[in-house]
Formats: C-alpha cells, sequence, structure tokens
C-alpha cells in the first residue's frame, strides 16, 4: 500500500505528479486540474476542500523543479 500523502507534502506529490504526467510543463496547468490531479493520486488520504492557492502553488513549484530536473 503506498504511503499515505496529504496537501503539505507537496515535494512527494510533485515527484508523483511527473512520475504520471512526464511530459506536461506543470507551469501549463491550471489549479482547478492541479486540484483534480493531486486528489486523485494514489495514496492522497487528505480532504479535498482543503486545499488552498498557497498549497497548490507549493506542489506546482515542486512539480516544476522535477520537471526541470527530468528535462535539464
Amino acid at each position: 500500500m503506498p504511503r499515505e500523502i496529504h496537501w503539505t507534502d507537496a515535494e512527494e506529490i510533485g515527484i508523483q505528479l511527473q512520475e504520471k504526467f512526464p511530459d506536461l510543463d506543470p507551469l501549463t496547468v491550471r489549479f482547478t486540474d492541479l486540484h483534480k490531479y493531486v486528489t486523485n493520486l494514489e495514496g492522497f488520504a487528505d480532504d479535498p476542500a482543503k486545499s488552498n492557492e498557497a498549497k497548490l502553488e507549493a506542489i506546482q513549484m515542486a512539480w516544476h523543479e522535477e520537471y526541470e530536473d527530468t528535462k535539464g
């Protein structure tokens, strides 16, 4: 069973999103779509309503870092 992840686990979420969507530039993803991607991750165990702009931005930046690492 995968480890439980929560909104505050931005780094782990970023890694998982990069693995799931390797060719998608995170900076082109709308927050509404990002919210959906995160809540659909295996192991996501937080309240979907507890997200906010700051948490989504942290996740997007963590994902972007992973994306850049794989491209460079």
